[in-house]
């Protein structure tokens, strides 16, 4: 049991900083092309990659669609926190952006209560209000340099705790690599009929055009690199529990910080640090309290 639950830990640390090198790799494309067309190019490819994969493995029961709504639901969350999260990117230190999507999780608390009629605990509202704070202390100088851009992460943490209610809807319904192939399958034409709207606006930021071969090679990358950390993900948590591999999700800030300096000679200050850490040790806190197991009653 040991054995396993280390195995699995390790996948999920892998899996999860493989993630980062993605989010790296998107920040690279600042300014090249508009961030709506990269999530929609994206997710097209893991789509079409994942179909086939499904029919190799599945054939065409494969394919068969439970919950369509909130399945839906799934795709256009994560189309636009994606979205939202790629344009933060554009305009945050990577570091920074990854510090304030670890929100997630009190949002999902809280959204979890309000949709699924789970139980607020006490545990969890202590956990956004901590988390709440070292929002503000990370977003204390980045306002400054970047303006309102600079609450983008937070807004795609909420959109993907929308993705995460979802998944729970749909639970059961198919088998993991289905899963995966709904929600990009939904997420992209999503994001194809949203990116020329986003042109009409006139920004720069999300101006078109036809992409430079570069664009796509990362985009490709990005596809399947986050495909194998979400298959790593799920492999850790089948075989260690989502309890035992939640922490890991926090190599994703020592990666995102170390690809930051080596990358792009982004030096997270001392109060983006310190906010870091308060939103780390809220969501370690949720988690912990999550842990605690009503005692056995006496026979």
């Amino acid at each position: 049991m040991r054995q396993n639950e280390t195995a699995g830990f390790l996948y999920a640390l892998s899996g999860f900083a493989v993630l980062s090198v993605g989010d790296a790799v998107i920040k690279t494309m600042a300014g090249q092309w508009s961030p709506v067309a990269i999530a929609a190019l994206r997710f097209s490819m893991a789509a079409l990659a994942l179909g086939a994969l499904l029919r190799w493995r599945e054939g065409m029961a494969g394919f068969r669609l439970a919950m369509p709504r909130a399945q839906f639901g799934r795709g256009a969350a994560l189309a636009v926190s994606s979205t939202v999260f790629f344009t933060s990117l554009f305009v945050l230190p990577l570091a920074t952006a990854t510090s304030i999507s670890f929100t997630s999780p009190m949002f999902t608390a809280i959204l979890a209560a309000l949709v699924l009629k789970e139980p607020l605990r006490k545990t969890t509202l202590i956990a956004s209000a901590v988390a709440f704070i070292g929002v503000l202390v990370i977003l204390r100088p980045n306002l400054a340099e970047a303006g309102w851009w600079a609450v983008l992460p937070i807004f795609s943490a909420m959109t993907f705790s929308l993705v995460i209610i979802g998944n729970r809807r749909v639970a059961g319904t198919a088998s993991a690599l289905a899963m995966q192939f709904w929600i990009a399958a939904f997420a992209s034409p999503v994001l194809i009929l949203a990116a020329p709207l986003f042109a009409q606006t006139g920004a720069d930021r999300f101006a078109l055009g036809w992409p430079d071969w570069s664009i796509v090679a990362r985009c490709a990358f990005v596809a399947v690199s986050a495909t194998c950390a979400h298959w790593l993900i799920y492999l850790g948590t089948t075989r260690a529990g989502a309890s035992v591999v939640a922490p890991a999700t926090y190599i994703q800030l020592l990666v995102a910080t170390f690809l930051g300096w080596l990358w792009f000679d982004s030096h997270p200050d001392l109060v983006s640090l310190a906010g870091a850490a308060i939103i780390i040790g809220a969501g370690l806190y949720l988690w912990r309290a999550g842990q605690v197991r009503e005692p056995p009653e006496s026979e």
